[in-house]
Parts: C-alpha cells; structure tokens; sequence
C-alpha cells in the first residue's frame, strides 16, 4: 500500500470521526440555543401584555369610567387590551400566538381549551409555580408554549366579578350573567399563553447546522489537500527520486548522478546518509579492483 494511499486513509478515518463528532455538538447547540432564544421572545410578548394589561388598569380604565355607566368598553380591561396588542403584532410575526386562556372567562374567546386547562390545573397544584414551558402536538406540527399563572391578587377586581348583581349593568348586557363570576382573591382563573411553532426555531438552526457543517467541511477538505500536496512534494517525490538512484546503484551504475538537496529536514539527512554510503562503496569498488 502506497505511502500516500495510507495517509490518506487515516485522514479520511479522522476526518469522519471528527466531522461526526462536530455534527452532533453542533446540532445539540444550534438546536438548544433556537430553543432558548423562541423562549425568551416568548417571554418578551408575555411582558409586553403584562406591560399593556398594567397601562390599561392604571391609566386607561379610570378615564372611561363615565363612559361605563352607558356602555361597557371591553379596552377597558386589561385582557382585553393585552390580547388586541398581541393581535396586532401577530400581523408581522403571525407564527406567534398568545391568550389569557380562563376556566371561567366573562368573554367568550378567552376560554381554555383542554390542553390550556391542564396548564391551569398544574398552576393550581403548585402555587408556588411562576412560569411553565412546554410542548405539544398540533396540526402544524409540535409547538413550543411558555405559560404563567393568572391570579387575582388586587380585591377592586372582585367588583366585576364577584356576583352578577354587582357587575357593571353594561357588562351583563353585552356578556350577559353566565360567565365571568365567582371569581376569589388568590385563586388560580386562567393562564397567560404565548405559543410558537417549533418549526420557526428548528428550520433555522436546520439552515444554521448545514451553513456550519458545510463550512467544517469545506475547511477540512482545504487541510486534506494542502497536506497531500506537502506530503507528495516534501516527502514522496525526494524519497522516490532517491530511491530511484538507490536502485541504480546497487546495479553497479556508479556513474549516475548526484542526488541533489538543499533542505536540512530528514529528507536532507537521508540523501547526506546516501551520498556517503555511495561514496564509501564506490571507494571499496577501486580497492577491489586494485
């Protein structure tokens, strides 16, 4: 087997393991860091509604109290306000979804379906939980949800809430008396959701992984050549060309010429090594002779 042949079998052997190696880390941490960062945007939308829901309470609700006594104004609540600001962002980012989804919700889009009321129940469980994440199938795929607790904690909601006869009269005529009462301070209601396909981050740490893999590749078939080619012109041509006048001389041709190096590596010491040998045999050829 040819010296280059071997060489490049190791090189092969070592780049394959490498390269095997490289793809799983790579994958593991494209895939994780996607993950993370859907997250985290996640948990940006669920602060920005909090944000809003926080504005409406304080700053928008008591300047249209006058205005109630007349007609209910659904932007007064902050749910409300939090899902139609999400709604609008969802028109440049349509692969996000979020709902204040609620066991006993006055308006009716708001109501959990099966799988957010096993949220709700795993928060009722746990009080002290403040944030789940999880996943699941739907049908476009599986999904990526973060999901925190809705608890009412302030009593002057309670007002809306409590009982039928004591919500606003214009509340009852525009959601009538079913929903949205029996509420109780401290009690677990509902859940806020934010919910991304796993598609979005998974297609981009797929097109992240073939950019990296590729690369690696493309760098270890550079390596492969460059060291091919000092091989050959380093090592296999003068070893080839010495062997070449070796076996000349060992013919008797003590006439051929030279071997003629410059460099001061092995290969240098070998032709040095030769010529003496060469010089040593031609010398006791004469005393042979004589």
């Amino acid at each position: 087997m040819k010296l280059l042949l071997k060489f490049n079998l190791v090189f092969l052997l070592v780049f394959a393991v490498g390269l095997g190696a490289s793809a799983y880390l790579a994958r593991d941490l494209l895939q994780r860091g996607a993950h993370d960062e859907v997250v985290e945007q996640a948990r940006l939308i669920m602060e920005s509604a909090a944000a809003v829901s926080t504005y409406t309470a304080t700053q928008v609700q008591p300047l249209l109290q006058n205005q109630m006594k007349y007609t209910f104004l659904p932007q007064s609540v902050p749910a409300y306000s939090a899902t139609e600001m999400v709604n609008a962002l969802r028109e440049m980012h349509p692969e996000y979804a979020y709902k204040p989804a609620m066991l006993n919700p006055t308006n009716p889009r708001d109501r959990a379906q099966d799988w957010e009321e096993d949220v709700i129940a795993r928060f009722a469980k746990d009080k002290q939980l403040t944030e789940f994440i999880g996943q699941r199938e739907t049908a476009s795929g599986r999904a990526l949800f973060v999901a925190r607790p809705i608890r009412i904690s302030n009593p002057a909601c309670l007002s809306c809430h409590s009982t039928p006869a004591a919500a606003p009269a214009t509340m009852i005529e525009k959601y009538g008396p079913a929903n949205g009462f029996g509420w109780t301070l401290g009690e677990t209601l509902g859940a806020q959701v934010v919910s991304v396909p796993m598609s979005v981050p998974f297609e981009r740490a797929s097109q992240a992984f073939a950019v990296v893999m590729g690369s690696l590749a493309a760098v270890f078939l550079l390596i492969g050549g460059a060291l091919n080619l000092m091989l050959w012109k380093l090592v296999i041509q003068p070893v080839t060309r010495l062997s070449a006048l070796a076996d000349r001389v060992s013919m008797g041709e003590l006439e051929a010429p030279e071997f003629a190096v410059r460099s001061r590596d092995e290969i240098g010491t070998l032709a040095e090594s030769f010529a003496r040998m060469r010089a040593s045999l031609v010398q006791a050829m004469k005393m042979l002779d004589v």
